[in-house]
């Protein structure tokens, strides 16, 4: 195992070391190592695409009254305490809190009407469009970046299929980057921030490098062409199997780590993007604007799935001061990520999804907050080619269910496999070998096609 140990600087947003992560031998899920995903996923099939998505989870149920579906008329108990300001699509009005993207509306597809949640804390109906319980009947619904996975194998040997960027929480079912379920760890994602929850094998050799030694790019990239060099020559090493010295090139190569480290970007690109709380909120997610630059770079190095974890939105109480400091870091991130694929011409290529597992209560409780509301809440949509600058459903006067068009959690993964040119109803085995359909239902969103 190769251990890039860091020290107190540079730290990533759940306080560990943007060195402490790269470990070859300890980067899955379930206790498999690096090298044991790539011999399993050497029967996987690589085809040329460079399609992808880009998925960003709001652990806790974001209040969709008080961000993208703003209810004016609605009772004082209800309406809650932000004001709606104009966006660049005629009509649409949102939180007062997203200047950045009241400007680019036009680049999103808002749905109103997200129904079918469980109402449980946990990011996998977000990830399969399965709810946990149907999921855990059927052997392990794997999430969307496992099928990527399977399906569409890596675009660069060098560069994971599969990035899951969410960190270690107190809360488990938060920190679900995107299990693979009966596809089997070979589709894990890589997951570089837990990578210290990781079993690893104790036969393979371990390399431990100081941080002292590695204060800028150029010492970094010294430390690892000497260590290139003694992996090629330790006799030790020189007993691993090809899937080992293929865990040891991902790393090793530059590309992964290029797409991680944000520093080399241009530092107003990465101010624009804004930088975030650097540790995790309470049991939730950090929100670490960060990963949404490592995104985009993720992508753009080649991986076909990238799933991010932002903020703890579980407001029972004191719902509107603590929304008041999360969603401007929302605002940041999500608005610059959009106009960076843009820029880069990414934006036919690239679907992003935000959402979140259910919506919160239009009535707001004693404590100033709002509770779990699993009858409806809202989704965003951008890039993969869809029709944007519009809003899908809309919700009756109180925002406490659809007037009209419901749309499921199925029918938006119905449409990201569309913009990836995967047709809904494909099948793929279980563990039993049985055909498993990707969806039940394989009707996309078709205002957005």
């Amino acid at each position: 195992m190769l251990n890039i140990r860091g020290g107190a600087r540079g730290k990533y947003c759940d306080g560990v070391s943007r060195r402490d992560f790269l470990k070859v031998g300890g980067l899955a899920l379930g206790g498999l190592s690096l090298p044991g995903i790539l011999r399993a996923e050497a029967q996987t099939a690589i085809r040329s695409s460079n399609k992808a998505i880009i998925m960003v989870f709001l652990a806790g149920g974001p209040p969709h009254q008080d961000m993208f579906d703003l209810k004016m008329n609605a009772p004082a108990e209800i309406r809650g305490e932000y004001r709606p300001i104009a966006t660049n699509v005629p009509g649409l009005e949102i939180c007062e809190h997203m200047p950045r993207l009241a400007t680019m509306m036009d680049k999103f597809a808002v749905i109103r009407t997200m129904v079918g949640a469980h109402g449980d804390h946990s990011a996998g109906q977000c990830l399969t469009g399965y709810t946990d319980t149907i999921s855990k009947i059927q052997g392990g619904r794997p999430s969307l970046g496992a099928i990527l996975s399977k399906l569409r194998g890596p675009v660069d040997p060098a560069v994971p299929p599969f990035v899951g960027l969410s960190p270690k929480m107190a809360h488990h079912p938060w920190s679900n980057p995107g299990d693979p379920g009966y596809l089997g760890m070979a589709h894990s994602p890589f997951s570089p921030f837990r990578a210290e929850a990781v079993a690893t094998a104790s036969a393979e050799p371990t390399f431990n490098l100081d941080a002292g030694r590695l204060g800028d790019r150029r010492s970094l990239l010294g430390e690892l062409d000497s260590l290139r060099r003694q992996f090629d020559s330790d006799e030790a090493i020189g007993g691993l199997d090809t899937f080992t010295h293929r865990a040891f090139d991902i790393l090793s190569s530059g590309k992964v780590f290029q797409a991680l480290d944000v520093t080399k970007e241009d530092p107003k690109l990465r101010a624009k993007y804004g930088y975030g709380d650097m540790t995790n909120e309470f049991d939730g997610p950090p929100c670490c604007n960060d990963q949404f630059l490592m995104a985009r770079r993720l992508v753009e190095a080649g991986a076909r799935c990238v799933t991010i974890s932002f903020g703890r939105w579980d407001t029972h109480s004191d719902n509107f001061t603590s929304c008041a400091q999360r969603i401007p870091k929302l605002d940041a991130a999500l608005s610059t990520l959009i106009e960076d694929l843009h820029m880069r011409g990414l934006d036919k290529d690239v679907s992003v999804v935000v959402w979140g597992e259910f919506g919160r209560t239009p009535k707001i409780n004693k404590a100033a907050g709002r509770d779990h509301w699993p009858q409806v809440s809202f989704a965003l949509l951008a890039g993969g080619g869809m029709r944007t600058g519009q809003v899908i459903g809309s919700t009756d006067r109180n925002g406490e269910g659809p007037r009209d068009r419901p749309v499921t959690f199925q029918s938006v993964f119905a449409t990201l496999y569309h913009n990836l040119g995967i047709a809904p109803d494909t099948s793929v085995p279980d563990r039993n070998g049985r055909p498993m359909y990707l969806l039940d239902h394989f009707d996309p969103i078709r205002e957005v096609i």
